[in-house]
């Protein structure tokens, strides 16, 4: 019952929409069991069984008086205008009751209309906004396509849980207990049947739909796991075909595929039988109301066209039955989906603002790492042990080491996508958790090994996240880059689509337009993950010379591939098993005949 009022909430803000729904579907129901009694006068004149009723009856509004002065009504108007006249007025009649049943069913939706979708906007709002503000740490034990299930197909579910809450909780109910009553006053002993096939079929159906909400959550796991299967395929479709591994790739699809259906089918059998089996358990009271009410009808305890609108009225229950036992299976697969999505907007983000944090625009003196502890998760080993080193403005240092050794992890300390376990990091001698994340990060650019481009113009990706630039500024920008040559070659220039990741772009030209995003930020300092290894000759040559531009006069760390590049740095850390074993500069480290030497030797410096 959590996540129902957890649902709820969700509905606060468009409780104005939900009241008018509710309303609208109060009086559709109302206007559904209404109808039932009135083919009871059409069903009267047809076979010649009205009763004159001259006496002008007392109305009050119980049930009896109602009917009471509808049937003087109505025997007014067949004395005044004839039988036939008196059909024309009842089928009118039943028109008018219909015409309204179904125009508040129409508004009915006309106000969810709004409120699916706006809860819907707000649930995705709601998601995507945690969903990015969370560290990266919380991604490294989460899988993307995961996390696109929930986007998708959960808020999906939740959408339907909400149409089946407004629609069938409210609506179906009412037409259930006002047919029941009108059974009941025609005739109790018959009414006996229903009531006792309802609450049989009840407890049938509530014990096929308890099991569906734990299947429906295995089931929403499963679509995340093949969603993210698809999600690593189409990321690495060009490792998958180098290495002929698209048998490998489809038979863990298929696996995964494969188990969904099985799992799904027997969600959907479970499901399907509850209608089925509800409809077949009316049929057999049908059966047994038809050769009772029969042997009442011949021995004149009702008449014939009391019978048959009593028969009206139970198929009125069984059809509302059914709509609400399919919405109990809805709102199962919904509290399933709301669950998931929960998990995220629950998740506490580990990177804490500051109660009353300091405001800083301007870097003055130096970035202090103090015996600096860190790993992942607990039980691991350290990644970074007992790191300490100093980075003062304006100068530079070359992280160096091979992979795994600690060197991405140690400069994602900085703009604090990870925190410390242990020891503290300083800017400007004050420590970074009392700083305002959004200024610490303002102060930093990064260029990341994988050059980080999205589905857009040129222009825009340069420009990402910045207000307030000219074009002027983003061509400048380009230009130090060395990208503006090959940008304006480009179909439309800069206002040229990249593709997905900037596909359409060589590896060499999105690491120039990564430098320039670099450029035009202006960052105070500078995260540089060189990426020059995977580049031919002439593609690392401008590279090389736009990432030689954009350190001048900047302070800055270098995660370094090739020793070649950072001969002229301040400083180089030689980073193994997360401890700096050597520091210095290239000529010091030249001469102690250590690990930095075995790099230059591998690398024939």
């Amino acid at each position: 019952m959590q996540e129902i009022r957890k649902l709820w909430t969700y509905l606060k803000p468009y409780f104005g929409l939900v009241q008018l729904n509710i309303l609208s579907n109060v009086l559709m129901a109302f206007f559904t069991v209404v109808s039932i009694p009135a083919i009871i006068p059409f069903l009267r004149v047809l076979f010649n069984l009205q009763e004159r009723v001259t006496t002008k009856p007392e109305l009050s509004f119980s049930a009896s008086a109602i009917l009471d002065y509808l049937n003087y009504s109505f025997s007014q108007v067949i004395d005044r205008y004839g039988s036939s006249r008196a059909l024309v007025y009842a089928c009118l009649g039943i028109i008018v009751i219909f015409l309204l049943k179904n125009l508040f069913r129409y508004l009915s939706l006309f106000f969810l209309a709004p409120v699916r979708n706006g809860v819907v906007f707000d649930l995705r709002r709601s998601l995507f906004s945690k969903l990015i503000s969370l560290p990266l740490g919380f991604f490294t034990d989460e899988r993307k396509g995961d996390m696109l299930t929930r986007m998708s197909s959960d808020i999906s579910e939740v959408e339907f849980s909400i149409m089946s809450m407004l629609e069938s909780f409210f609506r179906e109910p009412i037409i259930i207990a006002g047919s029941i009553l009108f059974m009941f006053y025609v005739s109790p002993s018959l009414t006996v049947f229903v009531f006792a096939l309802i609450l049989f079929t009840g407890f049938i159906i509530g014990g096929i739909s308890r099991a569906l909400k734990k299947k429906s959550l295995q089931a929403q796991n499963l679509l995340g796991t093949i969603m993210s299967i698809v999600e690593e395929s189409l990321g690495g479709l060009r490792i998958i075909k180098a290495f002929n591994a698209e048998k490998f790739q489809e038979d863990r699809f298929n696996q995964e595929n494969n188990q969904y259906r099985r799992l799904m089918n027997r969600i959907l059998w479970r499901r399907d039988l509850a209608s089925p089996l509800s409809e077949f358990l009316g049929i057999v009271v049908v059966a047994v109301l038809m050769w009772y009410g029969s042997r009442q009808v011949f021995n004149q305890t009702i008449g014939p066209e009391t019978f048959i609108a009593f028969l009206f009225a139970f198929f009125n229950v069984i059809n509302p039955a059914k709509a609400f036992s399919t919405a109990y299976y809805n709102l199962q697969k919904g509290r399933a989906a709301l669950q998931r999505i929960e998990y995220i907007l629950q998740t506490d983000n580990t990177i804490e603002e500051a109660t009353h944090p300091h405001r800083i625009n301007q870097f003055n003196r130096s970035v202090r790492y103090d015996q600096i502890f860190f790993r992942y998760h607990d039980q691991q080993p350290w990644v970074l042990d007992d790191v300490s080193f100093t980075l003062n403005k304006g100068k530079t240092i070359a992280l160096v080491g091979s992979s795994g050794s600690g060197k991405s992890t140690l400069a994602d300390l900085l703009p604090r996508f990870y925190d410390l376990n242990a020891g503290e990091i300083y800017l400007d001698d004050i420590p970074l958790k009392e700083y305002s994340i959004r200024d610490l990060r303002s102060l930093l650019g990064i260029v990341s090994q994988e050059a980080i481009l999205f589905h857009d113009t040129i222009y825009n990706n340069i420009v990402f996240g910045q207000e307030g630039v000219t074009p002027d500024q983003v061509e400048q920008a380009a230009r130090m880059a060395n990208a503006h040559e090959f940008i304006m070659e480009t179909e439309h220039g800069y206002q040229t689509v990249i593709g997905d990741r900037g596909t359409k772009l060589s590896g060499g030209q999105r690491q120039r337009i990564t430098i320039a995003r670099a450029f035009l930020s202006d960052p105070q300092i500078l995260i540089f993950d060189e990426a020059t290894s995977a580049l031919d000759a002439e593609s690392e040559r401008l590279v090389q010379a736009a990432m030689e531009t954009l350190l001048e006069d900047r302070t800055a760390i270098i995660i370094a591939h090739r020793l070649s590049t950072i001969q002229h740095v301040d400083e180089i850390l030689v980073i193994k098993n997360g401890k700096i074993i050597e520091r210095g500069n290239h000529q010091e480290l030249s001469n102690q005949q250590g690990e930095y030497v075995k790099f230059m030797q591998l690398q024939a410096i």
